[in-house]
């Protein structure tokens, strides 16, 4: 039994996703202490962007015919499918950048695709928590809505390819305070905030429970 935590932020310590994904992980150890977490951090040790190429190419050859990067690159993407089948429980802070997702997390999905038969149900039926950040605004009426390509995107592959048991945590505007640009958006950014926190929260408690069961 674990949990699979994956960040695929850029950001370090100041990171909004990773605060996020912090209290859902808090609230879940007050509840399931002992329960160790198996942590991936794609933004600060990202995957080889040609690894999936490698690995694909690979697996149309006999194992004997493949070169040593090849056989490197499969192992690779065997071994984050397998650290996905394995978690019973996860926990994944995939942020929106340049409005989609991000190269780290393409090339996790990409290369876990490739590690495992297709059609592989990854996360079959696993308690999955998403947390989602965005730095501007990208709600109906607003200036950039349809402009999120991230979000639909991992729903698609967590809930609907790899099966997920999903519940998506979302933070939008966490530029404001950063960005000058944003200022008069300050209250709405901390109403946000506080409700993402609280999301999270009620996330993590969740996400426990259901370890649990």
């Amino acid at each position: 039994m674990s949990v699979l935590r994956v960040d695929a932020s850029i950001q370090g310590d100041r990171s909004a996703s990773s605060a996020l994904a912090d209290r859902i992980l808090d609230e879940f150890a007050a509840a399931r202490p002992g329960v160790p977490v198996v942590r991936r951090h794609l933004g600060r040790d990202p995957l080889p962007a040609h690894a999936w190429e490698t690995a694909i190419s690979g697996s149309h050859l006999p194992e004997a015919d493949r070169t040593a990067a090849q056989r490197e690159a499969l192992a690779t993407a065997e071994g984050l499918a397998t650290e996905l089948r394995q978690a019973t429980s996860a926990v994944l802070a995939l942020p929106l950048y340049n409005f989609g997702v991000s190269q780290h997390a393409k090339t996790w999905i990409d290369l876990a695709l490739a590690g495992a038969p297709h059609g592989t149900r990854l996360l079959d039926g696993t308690p999955t928590v998403l947390v989602v950040t965005r730095g501007g605004a990208y709600g109906p009426g607003t200036p950039r809505e349809g402009w999120d390509h991230n979000i639909d995107y991992l729903r698609r592959i967590l809930a609907d390819i790899w099966g997920a048991d999903l519940t998506v945590v979302e933070r939008e505007f966490t530029l404001v305070g950063v960005n000058p640009a944003l200022d008069e958006f300050t209250e709405i950014a901390a109403i946000m905030r506080k409700t993402s926190e609280e999301a999270a929260d009620e996330a993590g408690r969740a996400l426990a429970a259901r370890h649990a069961a």
